[in-house]
């Protein structure tokens, strides 16, 4: 890669950042498209979070993602932030313009795309401009990534979603938040009902970290879901989950959650660089071999 003066520049802040896909994700598009640019790894702790990104705006850099822990505090930061972002309640996308910073949330963008792409052809083939035929989805947990999830399904036009979380009082703020305004409810199961409320189930989607490499397990038992079912879990290391594998093994169509963060990227990248990106089966290989 040859940069010249007139090159784009963009990154990702978090701290730690060295195990972030997100830069060799960038750099195959900025290749692959023959874009003179870079997105860069930037290593930023809290207290230094709303500096680096002034400083970051004033030296010529498009935008930038924002990743764990400065998805909130980016929220505060930025001008002007889209409502999207503000019912998430966390900004992951940045971008400068006119010394003025613009926030947005592109986490259910990507789950919703990732789930387009990925059962456009089974049984399931769900049309998202309509109303999701009616759909029954099961969200297992109620942090920050469930926020985005829920709110991706609310405006794909799920009236029916059962969240479950380990901590049912943290599950109910969540479900008050979310409903309000919204068409449609959301329900509080308990813990020890998760494997009851699968009946029936259209979407069952883990958000939380149970099943994920150096994690507790997720103990579910799926034998009241249907074989209709979409299973996704939003991790990816593993990229097959034991949820995963498990729902697959009984013959249930599995989502998993590489294809998250590679959509998520599309409308920052295009932002910054000025192209549209594809999610490809060789963007997929290329980010999971690095």
């Amino acid at each position: 890669m040859i940069l010249s003066g007139k090159a784009r520049l963009a990154g990702v802040i978090g701290w730690p950042i060295s195990h972030s896909k997100s830069p060799r994700l960038h750099g195959y598009w900025l290749e692959k498209l023959g874009i003179d640019g870079a997105y860069l790894p930037l290593a930023i702790e809290p207290e230094n979070f709303e500096d680096a990104l002034r400083g970051l705006m004033y030296s010529g850099f498009g935008g930038v993602n924002v990743t764990v822990p400065h998805k909130e505090a980016a929220l505060k930061f930025c001008d002007e932030v889209d409502p999207l972002a503000k019912r998430i309640g966390a900004v992951n996308t940045i971008v400068f313009k006119d010394g003025r910073s613009y926030g947005s949330n592109t986490d259910a963008f990507g789950f919703i795309e990732n789930l387009r792409q990925d059962v456009e052809n089974t049984d399931f083939s769900l049309d998202f401009s309509l109303d999701f035929f009616g759909a029954k989805a099961v969200v297992l947990g109620a942090g920050g990534a469930s926020r985005g999830v829920i709110v991706a399904l609310q405006d794909a036009g799920v009236k029916n979603i059962i969240l479950v979380n380990r901590t049912k009082e943290r599950a109910e703020v969540l479900a008050a938040d979310l409903s309000s305004g919204a068409d449609g409810m959301i329900t509080v199961a308990d813990w020890k009902d998760r494997n009851e409320v699968l009946n029936g189930c259209d979407l069952l989607v883990n958000t939380t970290s149970l099943g994920m490499a150096g994690q507790p397990p997720l103990e579910l038992s799926l034998d009241k879901l249907p074989k209709s079912c979409v299973v996704t879990d939003i991790v990816y290391a593993p990229l097959v989950t034991p949820l995963l594998g498990l729902a697959e093994k009984r013959g249930n169509k599995i989502v998993d959650g590489l294809g998250m963060l590679l959509h998520q990227a599309r409308p920052g990248f295009e932002a910054w660089f000025g192209e549209k990106p594809e999610v490809t089966e060789d963007l997929r290989k290329f980010v999971l071999e690095g």
